[in-house]
């Protein structure tokens, strides 16, 4: 793209036509303390083996799960990746960034889609998946939308079991024209059922549940798809994917759309991004999901090949009848889940969800016989994530435990002052005996100084 300047007489006559003499008066409204006066102090230009030195001393200052023992979750988590995964994936005929709408786009690159969905459909016995989304949070999202599509109707319910952020981003795509309710959780931190059951009814559109839940809970899904069909409402069950290896899948219930957040499948943690959205529905919604899809055919001589099979998007199809806006799949993510399924295998990805469970049982069952902590939710299932109560603030302990290279977890007064003692844990397949009993030898040294 060529470099055109603006003139001193382009820049009068634009002010002018919007109203303004000079580019001060532009920035009127901005607080005068605001704009810097002086020049940058920027320093002076440094060779590429100074910049080098720099940029690793700089980086050395962050804290990540090489040099610490991450407990953190919350949606993303700190699993095993095969080294496999980063080869095949950085491997220059994958590795783009470049948005596969096209149809004409490579076979390669089509059935790489084409297996991702049919890995994700057999996860969560589901019809239908799309190419993926932007992560799990715009995925709920677009799925409630077109549940209101469907039914013609704006009421939605959602449960407060989803985690804040997700439902900040759901508040936003249905801030306008919908009616958001949610349905509280009870005391064993799951949705409450008898509450859900009095808030559906016949002008309800859909129900959103997650599986398992913010506070690590499993929900009863099936009691809620059940309820919502019976009221003639569509269910959509948001959950982390490899859970579904051990847990009954959403679609053996008769779920009418999964969606979820993908990164367990393969993807580095990023500090919380890129991330990878998983949607997928019933046969009879096909025509209604955003994003595209990626089908397997023959040629005339009978030669296996994959096409762009249905995309809903305005570009392409009626803009009245175009689903969504929604477009740029996370092509390379769906590649890494791709490849991290097809590697792990049925057995592989039963051991790494069965490991991280049976650690977080051990975790819980050590913390909860010291003194001082319990588990919120004591009576409720968990898969790899629980939240414990401290007798002090859980900043101070997430505090003192990052001193002892310890990601404690998540402090769950950052999003509910209530909670400000307590403290959600995730535990992974990649954490040790030893590393269990060093958290928990660790937590009552900090118990003990706080005191």
């Amino acid at each position: 793209m060529p470099y055109i300047p603006h003139t001193d007489d382009d820049k009068k006559n634009m002010l002018e036509r919007i109203g303004f003499t000079d580019f001060d008066s532009l920035l009127k409204d901005i607080s005068p303390d605001l704009p810097c006066k002086d020049h940058f102090d920027l320093p002076k230009g440094i060779t590429e083996c100074e910049l080098i030195k720099l940029m690793q001393k700089t980086a050395s200052q962050n804290c990540d799960s090489v040099k610490t023992l991450c407990f953190a979750g919350g949606g993303v988590y700190d699993h095993y990746i095969p080294a496999a995964v980063q080869h095949i994936s950085s491997r220059p005929e994958f590795y783009t960034a470049y948005t596969p709408y096209q149809p004409e786009v490579s076979q390669g690159t089509l059935q790489v889609i084409f297996e991702f969905q049919s890995m994700i459909c057999e996860l969560t016995g589901m019809d239908v998946s799309n190419a993926s989304m932007y992560d799990g949070a715009t995925a709920l999202s677009e799925a409630l939308i077109i549940c209101s599509k469907i039914k013609k109707k704006n009421r939605i319910i959602i449960s407060q079991s989803f985690h804040p952020s997700v439902l900040k981003v759901a508040e936003t795509y249905l801030s306008h024209g919908f009616e958001l309710v949610k349905c509280p959780i009870n005391e064993d931190g799951a949705t409450d059922i008898k509450e859900m059951e009095k808030l559906l009814n016949t002008d309800t559109a859909a129900v959103a549940v997650p599986y398992t839940n913010f506070f690590g809970t499993i929900e009863p899904i099936a009691d809620f798809i059940v309820g919502a069909r019976s009221k003639g409402v569509l269910s959509v069950i948001y959950t982390n994917p490899l859970t579904l290896s051990l847990l009954e899948p959403p679609g053996a219930f008769g779920a009418d759309f999964t969606v979820g957040e993908g990164q367990p499948l393969g993807i580095e943690m990023s500090y919380g991004g890129p991330l990878l959205g998983i949607f997928t529905s019933r046969r009879e919604h096909i025509r209604a999901i955003p994003g595209r899809i990626i089908g397997e055919t023959s040629d005339k001589k009978g030669n296996t090949g994959y096409v762009m099979t249905l995309q809903t998007r305005e570009q392409h199809i009626k803009r009245e009848r175009a689903t969504s806006n929604i477009c740029t799949n996370q092509a390379l993510c769906a590649l890494r889940a791709a490849v991290y399924l097809a590697l792990m295998g049925k057995k592989g990805l039963e051991d790494a969800a069965l490991r991280s469970h049976q650690n977080a049982q051990k975790l819980n069952s050590s913390l909860t016989a010291i003194n001082g902590i319990k588990n919120v939710f004591p009576d409720s299932a968990f898969f790899n994530e629980f939240a414990i109560e401290l007798p002090v603030d859980a900043s101070v302990v997430s505090a003192k435990m990052l001193e002892k290279n310890i990601i404690a977890g998540i402090d769950l007064g950052i999003f509910d002052k209530k909670r400000k003692k307590q403290i959600l844990i995730a535990v992974t397949e990649k954490r040790t005996d030893g590393e269990l009993e060093y958290y928990a030898d660790s937590i009552k040294e900090v118990l003990k100084e706080a005191k």
